[in-house]
């Protein structure tokens, strides 16, 4: 190539980086001299800084920086940087014409002839105020989010890396666990759980859950620096990152020993209210009680007394007269005892109508000889499930407080039937219970449900029968409303919403035919020899053999001699060391192929002996009712509802 060709080459190629230069509209590309004159301009250059050409050539780039930094020199040590290291590049705040602030990369490079000489500088500006207004919007947030979570001290808030190994502390962790930050850092959070609970790998099973499904919460007895122990509400959660891969966990702990103990001495209260109201009721009930039981008393003593002196054509309705007081203070005594059962709320799916047909000695008990008790109970109601001796009880109050209000005698009537529950009108029920007595005044029925608020004199109530009605009802998602008048009685509505669960069947069944085609040989355990006296003979005349034991140790002698019965019969209640449970426990274990039957009047082992499968039969039991339960079971070995005729 000749130099004509090389010059038009050259200048060719000038042209084109020329063109080249101009059309880029991103970035300010122009040069200085070595003082840091403009001497040339692109458009980009005029669009981030609105400056045209002819404005800013011959001008020095100075102006383009803040009055800060040229107080300290900035663009005169930033061209000695570029020549004496070959390049600055730097970030930082820059002028537009219009005075407004643009935050720029720069790079200065230094231009020299092939003699070496600085003939130059090419500098390359982008405004990048997006990017970095962005970039300090995410560091505030993240300074904003480090002093939230650092000034949080009611919640242990700290990271784990995927090994659960600690990775950061906030003032709460310090607070609640007593470790500062230089402690704990690097170190496995499982040190903050019990002994046990390090034994038995909860703390390796919490992050296995956490990471397998996205979260983790348990409450949960944990550890001190200084061994003191608190109950703590915890939550771990799998952090991720954009690929999905596990790098490590937010853990969050809350010191609940406080409200732990609060609640648990809140249920030890509400325990407490529930004896109370429970007393309340049954001392409304007990003069009845008294006087009813003084009567079948009276009853039984004094046909047995005449059924010594009588003809033989007499016997059998002196007999049967007995036999159905005695059947009216069996009835009464078991509906006692379920009522007066010391429990927790313990909810059950009841047919409502059903069970007030069965209490309704019980209401009698409640009023008096001169009040009317009348039931009208709806038939194929909608199940509810609710404490059904709560339910008991609350009837009772609303008994007692109707017999209070009705000195003169008057009408006492519980009406149920289905009705639309709540807003949502959801299918439910009402139970009302009227009286036609005094009625209340509207500033008494405001305050009917207050605890300890009576009417009443002195010694007549505690001012806790309407508040326990009150509370039955909320306790069972349910309401209760007063409509009253003065002089014209009182109604309250309970309304209880359905429930899906199935109802329990409407009558037990019979315990079905048992007769057996031979003579049993029976281990009867008794403690009280006349009961015992009674059993022998009702079972002897059926023809079975039976062999008496006054103990449970008794009783095992007994088998150790000789095992060979067909049927273990044993009161539960026993006095000494060992129970009628432990017998049977002891014989099923000892001698697995001896059936065994449980008698009792009341027992808190009843529910535990049902659970382990042994059969029941209820004190005082009919002579016909205990032979068809020894038979079933000894043939059948089947679990034996307990009895009431």
């Amino acid at each position: 190539m000749t130099a004509v060709d090389q010059s038009v080459a050259g200048r060719f190629g000038d042209e084109r980086f020329r063109l080249l230069i101009q059309a880029v509209t991103d970035y300010a590309i122009y040069m200085l001299d070595p003082t840091g004159i403009v001497v040339s301009w692109n458009p980009g250059a005029e669009r981030f800084k609105g400056y045209g050409e002819a404005e800013i050539l011959g001008q020095h780039f100075s102006r383009f920086y803040t009055e800060e930094d040229r107080a300290t020199d900035l663009p005169r040590r930033a061209l000695a940087t570029a020549a004496t290291e070959g390049r600055f590049e730097q970030e930082g705040w820059r002028l537009r014409k219009d005075g407004t602030r643009m935050w720029a990369h720069v790079v200065i490079d230094p231009i020299r002839a092939p003699s070496g000489d600085l003939i130059g500088y090419a500098k390359i500006t982008r405004d990048i105020s997006v990017r970095h207004a962005a970039q300090e919007a995410l560091r505030l947030s993240e300074q904003r989010f480090r002093l939230l979570v650092q000034g949080v001290t009611d919640y242990a808030i700290y990271m784990l890396s995927p090994e659960g190994i600690v990775t950061n502390w906030n003032g709460g962790a310090g607070r609640i666990k007593g470790y500062t930050e230089a402690e704990i850092v690097g170190q496995h959070f499982s040190r903050f759980y019990t002994e046990a609970d390090r034994e038995a790998g909860v703390p390796t099973r919490a992050l296995a859950r956490a990471a397998a499904e996205g979260t983790y919460e348990a409450e949960g007895w944990r550890v001190r620096k200084d061994g003191t122990r608190f109950f703590a509400s915890v939550v771990i959660d799998a952090i991720r990152d954009e690929t999905g891969a596990l790098v490590g966990f937010a853990k969050v702990t809350r010191d609940i020993t406080e409200r732990r103990n609060a609640q648990q001495s809140l249920e030890k209260t509400r325990a407490s209210l529930f004896q109370a109201q429970k007393m309340e009721a049954l001392g409304g009930l007990s003069s009845g009680i008294a006087h009813d039981f003084n009567n079948l008393l009276t009853v039984v003593l004094g046909n047995l007394d005449l059924l010594r002196r009588a003809p033989e054509e007499r016997r059998a309705r002196l007999i049967d007269n007995a036999v159905q007081a005695v059947e009216q203070g069996r009835r009464l005594t078991q509906q006692l005892l379920a009522f007066g059962r010391r429990h927790l709320v313990q909810p059950e799916v009841i047919d409502v109508s059903r069970l007030i047909r069965g209490m309704e000695d019980m209401l009698k008990q409640s009023l008096r000889g001169d009040i009317d008790l009348v039931l009208d109970l709806g038939a194929d109601l909608p199940a509810v499930e609710v404490d059904p001796s709560q339910l008991q009880i609350a009837l009772i109050n609303l008994a007692v407080n109707a017999r209070d209000a009705m000195p003169a005698g008057g009408a006492f009537r519980v009406r149920t039937r289905s009705a639309a529950f709540g807003e949502a009108r959801a299918p439910g029920i009402e139970i009302a219970v009227s009286d036609t007595g005094q009625g209340m005044a509207p500033e008494v029925q405001r305050r009917a449900f207050e605890p300890f608020f009576s009417t009443k004199e002195v010694g007549r109530g505690t001012g806790l029968g309407l508040p326990q009605v009150y509370g039955f009802a909320q306790q069972a998602n349910g309401s209760v409303q007063i409509a009253s008048e003065v002089g014209q009685g009182t109604t309250f509505t309970i309304a209880l919403p359905a429930t899906e669960a199935a109802a329990p069947p409407k009558a037990a069944a019979d315990l079905g035919a048992g007769a057996v085609a031979r003579p049993l040989s029976i281990l009867l355990v008794e403690d009280n020899e006349h009961v015992a006296e009674v059993a022998r003979a009702i079972l002897a005349e059926r023809g079975h053999a039976v062999v008496s034991a006054g103990s449970a140790p008794e009783a095992l002698e007994v088998l150790e001699a000789d095992a060979r019965f067909d049927l273990l019969l044993s009161d539960l209640v026993m006095p000494g060391g060992m129970n009628g449970l432990d017998l049977a426990q002891r014989a099923r274990s000892r001698w697995p192929g001896l059936p065994t039957l449980l008698a009792t009047g009341y027992s808190e082992h009843a529910a535990r002996a049902v659970a382990e499968g042994f059969p029941l039969i209820s004190k005082p039991y009919e002579p016909a009712g205990l032979v068809l339960a020894v038979e079933r079971t000894a043939l059948r070995g089947e679990p034996v509802a307990p009895h009431a005729a």
